[in-house]
């Protein structure tokens, strides 16, 4: 598995909750389990006291992405490091599941699971995932949707930095809204033009009385 990949662990946590819509989805030991997506051994680990745990991880990762997306870098590094040692990883070398033509292992490199606690294993598989994610594509690949308010986080892999959004929808909904502003700004200047030949009509004409 690309190491890059374990960057959805942390978009996934960042966005489970908006805050300019105050929604949070984040309010169970369910809701914790269900951000490990397959890995069921790690999620069973979680308890109660992950949501809390989980909350306060997610806050600071928040933090980079914010940093990232107006453009200080050099925090987001900072940030994102000091995460880094507080939840550090283990990384084991793996084949088992993945078998060439000849039956061998596809030797490659994955996170292992911290034993303490559910929140220590997925930060620390979310913070290395976005590590490398940074150091690959760059600290301006992290972003908040452009889209108010929806603010989610999104990894930017497109070819040429062009990403703004966190999905399709949120995409068509910001070029809805830029098209209806266009046009009401039209309107209003149309509107403004025909007042102001109107008031230059009038004017001449009472000029020639």
């Amino acid at each position: 598995m690309e190491l890059a990949h374990y960057s959805d662990y942390a978009v996934r946590l960042v966005n489970s909750e908006e805050p300019a819509r105050n929604k949070d989805t984040l309010t169970s030991v369910e809701a914790v389990r269900g951000l490990f997506g397959a890995n069921a051994s790690a999620a069973r680990r979680a308890t109660d006291a992950d949501v809390t745990r989980f909350r306060a991880v997610r806050a600071r990762l928040r933090a980079i992405f914010e940093a990232a997306d107006t453009g200080d870098q050099t925090l987001a590094v900072d940030l994102l490091n000091s995460l880094l040692l507080e939840f550090p990883v283990s990384p084991q070398i793996s084949g088992h599941d993945y078998l060439d033509e000849h039956g061998r292992p596809r030797w490659h490199l994955h996170l292992a699971d911290h034993p303490s606690n559910a929140t220590a294993g997925f930060a620390a598989i979310a913070c290395m995932g976005l590590a490398f994610h940074l150091t690959e594509y760059g600290a301006d690949r992290l972003g908040l949707c452009q889209a108010a308010p929806c603010r989610n986080a999104y990894l930017d892999t497109s070819t040429n930095r062009s990403r703004r959004y966190c999905s399709d929808r949120c995409a068509t909904r910001a070029n809805v809204a830029a098209y209806r502003a266009r046009k009401r700004l039209e309107a209003e200047r149309s509107a403004s033009t025909g007042r102001s030949a109107e008031s230059a009509q009038e004017t001449r004409a009472a000029s020639e009385v």
